[in-house]
């Protein structure tokens, strides 16, 4: 999930909303993304953000470090850069270089605050919240003039649940420091309490301040259009998508995007050709996943099977790599009926770590596909108790109504999810619309 600029940030100060993105490199190389469950990436020291590209830099800062091997400050900036060329490729691997890197900044200057900040940044993208929240805050002591930990500590927040903690934060670092990082977390924090037409304001806002062809401003084009699609104008979300692919070509996340479009327009083997442009630029598991559901809808069961098992293969590097897949492994194997009982118990153990209301949802459906409505049905209020306006939430609210008996509630929630977006998934949303009717 992005936003003259002198008299928009006025209005939007003053009217005391603020709120959310992070850097990246200014110039990084096409098909750059987010790593699986993050809505920003993390917000870099300058010194990256204004790197032409990742790559180069990691050769840069490798070659200091072997001549200053005491060098504390460049093995920050190298951890950083790992975590870049990670998001840029989506090859975890990275992540235990940039642990090794970052450490070993903090053991050579124990208040290094970029290095603190980099193992909160990369604790995010690893989905430990409750740590990075710990580390973020330590960065914060260090330097506590700088803007950019705060950005960690509000993101960490959410993910822990915590929402009114986590939109403080997210104000006080737009009244701190206004900009593309804070104007994209008030986009999300008005997403989440439902309003989209203020998360597209201020995704514009943060996209009027991104550098043209960045990634910066590839990816607020590319929020923008997920605010669009979210809510069914998929002729908006197209042209964000597109605006994407304009400033970074080969966007990998851009043509996952159009890939959505096209399904939502039933025009499938079209969307099965841009999703396999998505896979062959960054092969994240959700891309390689949707894959394997748009091939199951253009009747392809076994080439479907073979990303599904992908997938799986992909999941098992991340977490050799120490990134914590439990939630998103288990609401794929939800999805896909594959060990309900099992994947369930999985989605409620990581709800206790991270119980936000994505958690909460994905605990829902579990709970709801292996029979268990009633519970199910207190999880949907946890996911629902925001007032966020989302088509799949919707969606399992009216399939766990369907699963109590109660058809009236059950047929008003399925026609709310088709109403809001009737494209938005391609496994079930043909069956939202048969349940509405």
């Amino acid at each position: 999930m992005r936003h003259t600029i002198l008299i928009a940030t006025t209005t939007l100060l003053a009217a005391g909303a603020f709120v959310l993105l992070g850097g990246a490199l200014r110039e990084s190389p096409a098909g750059a993304s987010a790593l699986p469950a993050e809505r920003v990436a993390a917000t870099f020291d300058p010194a990256i953000s204004s790197a032409q590209n990742a790559a180069s830099l990691v050769l840069r800062l490798q070659q200091r470090i072997r001549q200053s091997p005491e060098d504390a400050a460049s093995h920050a900036l190298l951890g950083l850069a790992y975590e870049q060329r990670a998001r840029e490729t989506g090859d975890a691997s990275y992540y235990p270089l940039a642990q090794t890197v970052l450490q070993r900044g903090v053991d050579l200057d124990s208040e290094n605050a970029t290095a603190f900040s980099g193992l909160a940044s990369l604790a995010l993208s690893r989905h430990d919240f409750g740590e990075a929240l710990v580390l973020a805050r330590r960065a914060r002591e260090l330097a506590p003039t700088e803007a950019r930990t705060l950005g960690a500590i509000g993101d960490a927040l959410v993910e822990l649940g915590r929402y009114r903690e986590a939109f403080a934060t997210f104000d006080r670092l737009a009244r701190l420091k206004p900009g593309l990082p804070a104007y994209a977390r008030v986009s999300y924090a008005r997403e989440l309490r439902g309003d989209r037409r203020g998360a597209i304001a201020a995704m514009r806002l943060a996209a009027d301040t991104a550098v043209p062809g960045s990634e910066a401003a590839a990816w607020t084009a590319l929020h923008l259009g997920k605010l669009f699609a979210s809510g069914g104008d998929h002729t908006s979300a197209e042209r964000q998508f597109r605006i994407a692919l304009a400033h970074v070509p080969g966007y990998a996340a851009a043509f996952d995007g159009l890939a959505s479009v096209e399904a939502a327009r039933k025009r499938l083997s079209r969307a099965v050709s841009l999703e396999r442009r998505a896979v062959a630029a960054v092969p994240l598991p959700q891309y390689v996943a949707q894959l394997g559901d748009l091939l199951e809808r253009v009747d392809r069961p076994r080439a479907a099977a073979r990303q599904y098992a992908v997938v799986a293969a992909i999941d098992r590097i991340q977490r050799a790599n120490g990134v914590r897949t439990d939630l998103e492994l288990a609401l794929f194997r939800i999805d896909h009926g594959r060990g309900l009982r099992a994947a369930t118990e999985q989605a409620l153990t990581a709800f206790r770590s991270r119980p936000s209301v994505d958690a909460a949802d994905v605990v829902a459906w579990g709970l709801a596909r292996s029979g268990r409505c009633a519970e199910a049905r207190r999880y949907s209020g946890l996911a629902l108790r925001l007032g966020t306006k989302d088509a799949l939430k919707f969606f399992h609210r009216g399939m766990i109504e369907r699963c109590l008996g109660n058809d009236g509630a059950a047929k008003g929630w399925l026609r709310r999810a088709v109403a809001l977006n009737p494209g938005f998934s391609p496994l079930w949303s043909p069956v939202a619309a048969r349940h509405a009717r």
